[in-house]
């Protein structure tokens, strides 16, 4: 009895230590990307990923909806948090988090991962469109097209990773009206008027008549990442609507003069 119980002390202590080591040593991981397996589909649509030495849950609120989960397919996670628990370390990981973006491009885009180009800001929209913001100190450096690569391979590699998400990759600026035009990207801009206070910072942005729909995006999506992308508040107008609006300030204060 005495050996047996001896056993198991040393059996659990192993165990233990077998499981305090696998912890730290994917909880260096964490906010890091990972290539994982698919496993199984299980209880509420989460799915079970092989990282190798452990298997990690990809909740259904962090899966992109154009994404299949076939078993043995290998796919891109970012490994969202890592705990230890009374059964060892449990991994969580993400398809959705916009880091994700910035982590493949760093895999893909060797003047990112060397620093000689600097994602600023990320805006995301899990499998539908990105909007991310880049820059360079070397003016010998053309930021936007290091990211998209010759002929587009390096971003075609993370559009299909992502399964078909659209990625803008626009220039960022200090200059915030050169900015914001650069993030309503493809919509051409006229003007942009500024209007900070303590409590938010917005735009008024004019754009051609004939482009007004494609600068607020289907379901006001591009105007929607826009904002999140530059943190101001964008409101858009064609040419027409914002003449019609000074028209109508300068008949209203004729009127009064009168």
């Amino acid at each position: 009895i005495s050996a047996q119980t001896a056993k198991q002390v040393v059996v659990q202590k192993f165990r233990e230590a077998e499981r305090e080591k696998l912890f730290n040593e994917y909880i260096t991981k964490e906010r890091e990307i990972d290539t994982g397996i698919v496993q199984r589909v299980e209880g509420k649509r989460n799915v079970i990923v092989s990282l190798g030495k452990l298997d990690a849950v990809l909740p259904y609120n962090e899966q992109i909806s154009t994404d299949e989960y076939k078993f043995d397919d290998r796919l891109k996670v970012y490994i969202l948090e890592v705990k230890q628990t009374t059964k060892g370390p449990q991994v969580t990981v993400s398809r959705t988090h916009y880091e994700l973006v910035k982590r493949l491009f760093e895999l893909e885009v060797p003047e990112i991962f060397d620093g000689t180009v600097e994602i600023k800001n990320i805006s995301r929209e899990a499998g539908s469109r990105t909007k991310m913001a880049v820059y360079s100190q070397n003016p010998n450096v053309d930021a936007v097209g290091a990211c998209v690569g010759p002929n587009g391979s390096r971003v075609n590699v993370i559009v299909n990773e992502l399964n078909g998400e659209k990625i803008d990759i626009i220039n960022w600026s200090e200059d915030i009206k050169k900015f914001i035009s650069e993030a309503l990207n493809p919509s051409e801009v006229i003007a942009v008027e500024i209007n900070k206070t303590e409590s938010e910072q917005s735009a008024r942005v004019v754009v051609p008549d004939n482009q007004l729909s494609l600068a607020i995006g289907k379901e006001g999506q591009n105007a929607r990442l826009a904002a999140r992308l530059t943190g101001f508040k964008i409101d858009i107008k064609s040419e027409s609507q914002a003449n019609a609006i000074e028209d109508f300030y300068e008949g209203f204060y004729d009127d009064d003069e009168d």
